[in-house]
């Protein structure tokens, strides 16, 4: 489970680190600032965890209000769910909404290296149709990569190179 630090917007008050929904309500409920006034605004930073749930925080905007559904997701999608969250919400420009499947998101993505191995998997898959295998030292696989850059991109995510493009 991500590790976060919940940091008050009054000066006054010392921040706490937290790992789930009733770690928080207990500490922000107790905490006070220097007047003995309650706290109730935090800046939820991420602290410590897996780098794609790191991913996850950044994509979505990790706050206050959603921080509990975001423990939420990370404890129940997998690995390909958070990646197309972070794919579709940071990259893509999608609204941030945890009771939505992720794989609703139109998006679609390939894990690939580069452009230019995407250019040669369609190639191989016969996107282009059948290319003799006599023409195929001659095909200009970069020029190809140039042209699928206008409607495809390519992301690291966690360590993992993929690209993807928005339908």
């Amino acid at each position: 489970m991500p590790k976060l630090f919940a940091q008050p917007y009054d000066l006054s008050a010392t921040g706490f680190y937290f790992d789930s929904t009733d770690s928080f309500d207990a500490r922000a409920n107790a905490l006070r600032n220097d007047h003995g006034q309650r706290v109730e605004e935090f800046e939820i930073q991420f602290i410590d965890g897996d780098e794609l749930d790191c991913a996850l925080a950044a994509a979505i905007g990790l706050n206050q209000a959603n921080f509990p559904r975001y423990f939420e997701c990370c404890a129940a999608w997998e690995d390909w769910q958070k990646t197309h969250v972070i794919i579709s919400v940071g990259e893509c420009g999608y609204a941030f909404d945890p009771e939505r499947d992720p794989s609703d998101y139109d998006i679609d993505i390939y894990h690939v290296d580069s452009l230019r191995a995407l250019a040669e998997q369609m190639v191989d898959e016969g996107i282009l149709g059948d290319i003799p295998d006599n023409i195929r030292p001659y095909f200009d696989y970069d020029a190809f990569a140039r042209d699928l850059s206008v409607e495809y991109s390519e992301i690291t995510i966690a360590g993992d190179r993929m690209v993807y493009r928005a339908s």
